[in-house]
């Protein structure tokens, strides 16, 4: 392993790259702290303002290109905005099931998923974790 691909990198993808990390760890924070506590409605706050941040930097992050500067990645920064708003909106409204459904949904995609494809040959995470 070695950070020197991640930090010869731009700004922009520096702090998407480490704030996505954090927001990984955060996850597992919350999924195994007690639920609808301040504890946890803090947290979530740092967690949704987080995820704001990621899905907004990555629109500064153009390696990959298939519509001028964008990439099919950004229509999941998008839909990450648009679940944001719509998780906490069910949360503020008391919809559990709704907000739990919604937030599982969101760290599948936004982290997990899009996670996995930040670690394919020829991406900045996939050279950090084989040294290349």
């Amino acid at each position: 392993m070695s950070f020197s691909p991640l930090l010869s990198a731009t700004m922009p993808v520096i702090f998407h790259a480490i704030v996505a990390l954090a927001l990984c760890l955060l996850t597992i924070v919350m999924f195994t702290l007690p639920k609808g506590n301040r504890m946890h409605r803090t947290l979530g706050w740092v967690w949704v303002i987080g995820m704001g941040f990621v899905a907004i930097s990555s629109f500064w992050i153009s390696g990959l290109r298939h519509i001028g500067p964008f990439s099919a990645i950004h229509v999941l920064s998008i839909y990450t905005l648009f679940s944001l708003v719509a998780n906490v909106r069910a949360a503020r409204s008391h919809n559990v099931k709704a907000h739990r459904k919604g937030m599982k949904s969101l760290v599948f995609g936004a982290l997990v998923l899009a996670g996995l494809f930040t670690l394919l040959p020829g991406r900045i995470m996939f050279d950090m974790v084989t040294g290349g």
